[in-house]
C-alpha cells in the first residue's frame, strides 16, 4: 500500500530564492564603464525562473520556471503576453538547462532512478517540437549521469558533464574541489557513442561545432575557465585533448558561455575580498577581464551567463529585489507536485515542522539559512497557512516537536546548533495558551522549562512518547552523543527520572517516538563511526530490539558507504517513516547554484522493514526535516496566497565556504 496524506518539509534558504531573468546589451564598444548598461528584466517576478537561453537576438527567451508546483520549461516571446509551456517529461517533476535548436528542445530531468544509490539520478533528454507528438528522448545512456547539456551551432553536436567514468560523491563545500564530472561529447544523432574530451569539467559551452569551453579546478586551486579544440576524429577511450587554460589564478571564474565569434567569454567570477558573484566578460585577445553586472548591482549575487544568437545580449539570473515588481514574499505553506497520488506535499517556510495534537497548527523554527541573529524562537503556523504567530523568540531554539497529548506543550532544544558534545544545549518543555493565537496578536507570551542539568553538555533533538509522559532526545553528556529518556514534565531535575538509552563511541540522533509507542526511530553512524554518513535505526523504548532498517532499492543496490539518511519521523500508522537522504545525488552543478549545507537532500519514504522506499521531492533546494499530519487526512485546508501571508523574500545566500576564504564572518 502507497502512502497516504500530507507531509510538510523544510527546504533550506527557500526565502532567498526570488529569481528572474534579466539582460543587459552588449554594444561593441563596450568598454565596461558605468552608466552604459541598461538592465532588463525578461521574466515576471512570479515564482523561480532561472537557467535561461536566447532563441533570437530580439530577446526571445527559454528558462525553467517553478510556476506549478514543480519546475518546467517556458518560452518568452516579446509579442506574448504570458510565458508558453513547452512540452514537458510525463512523471518528471523536474526539468532543467534547457537548449531549444533547431527546432528540438534539450533539457535535464531526474525522474528515472539509476540501478545503484546513492547516485545522480540526472539524464539528458530531448523531443523534437514540430511533431505532432512530442515525445522525449534519453540521450544519456542508463548506467550513466548527465548535467549541463550544450548543443554545437548546427546541432550536430551535444556537449555534457557527465558522470560516465565515475562515483558520485557527496561534495566538500569547505575545500575547492575537482569537478566530479568530466565533458562528454557525442552526436546528437548517435548518443550511444559517447566520446570523454576532458576529465574534471563542468558546464561546457560550444564555439561553433569544434571547441568548448568548460570550468575546472586548476592546481594551484582557482577555479578557472578552459579551452579544448576538437581534432575531426575524436579520440578513443581514457585519451584525453589538451586543455587551455584561459583565465588566469587570483579569481574563481566558472558557468562559461563563449560569444558566436569566439571574442569573448561571458562568465561569473567570484574576486578575493567579494562576497558576491558577479557577470563579467573576458576578452580573449587582450586577456582582459571586463566588469559587467558590478557596475548595475554590486551588492546582488548573479549565477550562468549566457549569450545571444549574435551575442548582442547577455543574459543570466539574479534574486529580483523590492525595486521589481513581482512576488515579493514567500508564503508560509507552499504546495508543491507530489509523485504519489495520495500524498499531498507542502513546503513550509521554516525549519523543523511538528503538527498540533488536532492537526490545527504546525510549529516551526525560523529558516537558520538566514543567520542565528535571526532565528531566534518558535513559529506557529495555522495549518492553511493564513497567520503566524512567534513563540520564545528570545533566545535560538532547535527543533521543534509538539506533544502529542496535550494542548499548547512544545518540547525543543535552546542553544546554538551544530556544537561538540560539551557545548551547553538545553532541552526545555515550552508552553502556552492556545486561545491566545488570535488574528490580532503576533506574540504569544509562554512559559519555559529547563529540563536537563546544567552540566550534561549538549542535549537536543527531544521527542514525546504518544501518553506525553517521557522525552526521548540526543546527549553528549559523556562524551559520544547518544540516546535518553526522561520524564516529560519535570525532565532529570526535581526528582524527575532519566535513563540512557543507547550508548557507543559514535553519534546516536534526531530521536522520533512511533504513535503507537513501540519504536524510536533515530539516525547513527554506528555502522561507521569515522564518517559522518548516518542510517536509519529502531530501538524499542525500553532498549531492546535495536536494528537498522535496511532500505531496499528495488531496481539494485545502496551504497551503504556514502549512505546518508536524517531527521527521520513517523507516518500516523506507524508503519511508514519520512526522512531527508541523499540517495539522489545532486540535480546540477554545484557552482551553478546558491550554496547548499550538504548540496544535496530530497525527502524520502520507506516502510519500516525497509521495503517501498520512494522519492518525493525533485529541486534544486537541500530539502531537510519533514513531518506527517497527526489524522492522515491528505487535505489541510486551502493554502494562503495572498502575498502579506508570508515572510519578504531575502535573496542572501551563504556562499560555498571556500569561495568566502580570507572574508570576515557576514553578519
Amino acid at each position: 500500500m502507497a502512502p497516504s496524506g500530507t507531509v510538510v518539509f523544510s527546504a533550506v534558504g527557500r526565502t532567498c530564492y526570488g529569481f528572474d531573468i534579466y539582460s543587459v546589451n552588449i554594444p561593441a564598444s563596450f568598454v565596461g564603464e558605468p552608466g552604459k548598461l541598461a538592465e532588463r528584466r525578461l521574466t515576471d517576478g512570479v515564482s523561480v525562473n532561472f537557467n535561461g537561453q536566447f532563441l533570437d537576438d530580439e530577446g526571445s527567451l527559454v528558462f525553467v520556471s517553478e510556476r506549478s508546483g514543480r519546475g518546467l520549461v517556458y518560452v518568452n516571446r516579446p509579442e506574448n503576453p504570458e510565458p508558453e509551456q513547452l512540452p514537458s517529461i510525463p512523471g518528471s517533476l523536474f526539468h532543467d538547462r534547457p537548449v531549444l535548436r533547431n527546432g528540438r528542445l534539450y533539457l535535464v530531468s531526474n525522474h528515472e532512478p539509476p540501478e545503484k544509490i546513492p547516485s545522480c539520478w540526472a539524464g539528458v533528454y530531448a523531443a523534437s517540437l514540430t511533431e505532432e507528438k512530442k515525445t522525449f528522448r534519453r540521450l544519456t545512456p542508463y548506467g550513466s549521469s548527465d548535467l549541463s547539456p550544450a548543443v554545437s551551432k548546427s546541432g550536430k553536436y551535444v556537449a555534457v558533464a557527465s558522470y560516465a567514468t565515475k562515483k558520485w560523491m557527496p561534495w566538500d563545500p569547505m575545500k575547492p574541489k575537482e569537478n566530479p564530472t568530466d565533458i562528454v561529447v557525442f552526436r546528437e544523432s548517435d548518443p550511444a557513442q559517447r566520446t570523454v574530451v576532458c576529465d574534471n569539467g563542468g558546464w561546457p559551452s560550444w564555439l561553433g561545432d569544434s571547441t568548448i569551453f568548460f570550468h575546472r579546478k586548476a592546481e594551484d586551486e582557482w577555479y578557472s575557465v578552459y579551452r579544448v579544440d576538437l581534432p575531426e576524429n575524436l579520440p578513443g577511450d581514457g585519451e584525453f585533448l589538451e586543455a587551455e587554460r584561459i583565465t588566469p589564478p587570483g579569481v574563481h571564474a566558472f558557468t562559461p558561455s563563449v560569444s558566436h565569434d569566439g571574442k569573448k567569454v561571458a562568465l561569473v567570477t567570484r574576486r578575493h575580498g567579494s562576497y558576491f558573484r558577479h557577470v563579467e566578460l573576458f576578452d580573449l585577445q587582450t586577456k582582459s577581464f571586463q566588469q559587467v553586472t558590478e557596475l548595475i548591482n554590486p551588492t546582488s549575487n548573479h549565477y550562468n551567463p549566457f549569450f545571444s544568437p549574435e551575442s548582442g545580449i547577455l543574459g543570466y539570473h539574479r534574486f529580483r529585489g523590492e525595486c521589481d515588481s513581482g512576488e515579493l514574499t514567500m508564503p508560509h505553506l507552499e504546495e508543491i507536485d507530489s509523485p504519489v497520488k495520495d500524498l499531498r506535499m507542502v513546503r513550509i517556510n521554516g525549519d523543523c515542522p511538528s503538527f498540533s495534537p488536532d492537526g490545527r497548527f504546525v510549529a516551526t523554527n525560523p529558516d537558520f539559512d538566514m543567520g542565528f541573529d535571526r532565528a531566534m524562537g518558535i513559529r506557529v503556523i495555522r495549518s492553511d497557512g493564513s497567520k503566524r504567530w512567534s513563540v520564545l523568540n528570545d533566545r535560538v531554539a532547535f527543533p521543534v516537536v509538539w506533544s502529542p497529548a496535550e494542548k499548547g506543550v512544545m518540547y525543543t532544544s535552546v542553544g546554538m546548533i551544530f556544537q561538540g558534545s560539551d557545548y551547553r544545549v538545553h532541552i526545555a518543555r515550552v508552553a502556552f495558551d492556545e486561545s491566545d493565537l488570535t488574528d490580532d496578536r503576533e506574540v504569544v507570551p509562554s512559559e519555559v522549562k529547563i529540563l536537563t542539568k546544567e552540566s550534561t553538555g549538549n542535549n537536543a533533538f527531544p521527542s514525546v512518547s504518544p501518553d506525553g509522559k517521557h522525552v526521548v532526545f540526543r546527549s553528549g553528556r559523556t562524551g559520544n552523543k547518544n540516546l535518553y529518556v526522561m520524564d516529560a514534565v519535570n525532565g532529570e531535575l526535581d526528582g524527575g527520572e532519566i535513563r540512557q538509552l543507547t550508548d557507543g563511541k559514535w553519534t546516536d540522533t534526531m530521536p522520533s517516538w512511533s504513535p503507537d509507542g513501540k519504536h524510536i526511530a533515530f539516525s547513527s553512524n554506528r555502522h561507521n563511526p569515522s564518517e559522518q554518513l548516518f542510517g536509519i535505526y529502531l530501538v524499542r523504548p525500553d532498549g531492546t530490539g535495536l536494528r537498522r532498517v535496511e532500505t531496499q532499492w528495488p531496481l539494485g543496490s545502496i551504497d551503504r558507504n556514502i549512505e546518508k539518511a536524517n531527521h527521520v519521523v513517523w507516518a500516523n500508522d506507524s508503519q511508514w517513516l519520512v526522512f531527508a537522504g541523499n540517495y539522489g545525488g545532486v540535480s546540477a552543478d554545484n557552482l551553478s547554484m546558491p550554496y547548499q549545507f550538504q548540496a544535496y537532500g530530497d525527502i524520502y519514504t520507506v516502510k519500516i522493514d525497509g521495503t517501498g522506499l520512494q522519492r518525493l521531492t525533485w529541486q534544486m533546494y537541500e530539502n531537510g526535516p519533514s513531518t506527517w499530519h497527526p489524522h492522515g487526512e491528505k487535505e489541510m485546508g486551502a493554502l494562503a496566497k495572498e502575498p502579506a501571508d508570508g515572510d519578504k523574500l531575502e535573496g542572501q545566500f551563504e556562499e560555498i565556504k571556500w569561495l568566502n576564504v580570507g572574508l570576515p564572518e557576514r553578519h
